[in-house]
């Protein structure tokens, strides 16, 4: 099995001005995905240019993510975890911090043909989960 944890950060519509910076700062490879180019993903029509997700792959084992605010957004960032599975721990360490806190989104199919999901655990911390398809699927 492979993880990884990342950093996820929240802005306020300037997600793609501070990654930009910071591939300016760090280097590495940069991509960012506006809701629109995912069908809009429930946004208002005036928000879908907003950035749903952003990473900056700074190394191998370096990973810098961001995302505007909105309603998929948790607003002080969020712990993203992040890898592939064969024994099901990922899917496991979803339901134990979910327990005592709440699910924000099922750890179900996403447009992006991984497994998504989001949580905020009984302490008050928000988790993102993204679980990468099996190849061939």
């Amino acid at each position: 099995m492979t993880v990884r944890l990342n950093p996820y950060l929240s802005f306020v519509d300037q997600t793609r001005e501070a990654m930009s910076f910071y591939a300016g700062v760090f280097g590495g490879e940069l991509t960012i995905m506006a809701f629109s180019d995912m069908g809009g993903m429930g946004m208002p029509e005036e928000q879908q240019h907003l950035v749903m997700h952003s990473q900056l792959a700074i190394t191998d084992t370096v990973t810098l993510m961001a995302a505007d605010m909105g309603e998929h957004v948790h607003p002080n960032g969020s712990v993203s975890i992040s890898g592939d599975e064969s024994d099901g721990a990922l899917r496991d360490w979803f339901d134990r911090l979910a327990e005592g806190g709440e699910i924000k989104e099922q750890l179900l199919a996403a447009p992006w043909g991984d497994s998504f999901g989001q949580l905020t655990d009984k302490f008050g911390v928000a988790w993102m989960f993204n679980i990468a398809a099996a190849p061939g699927e």
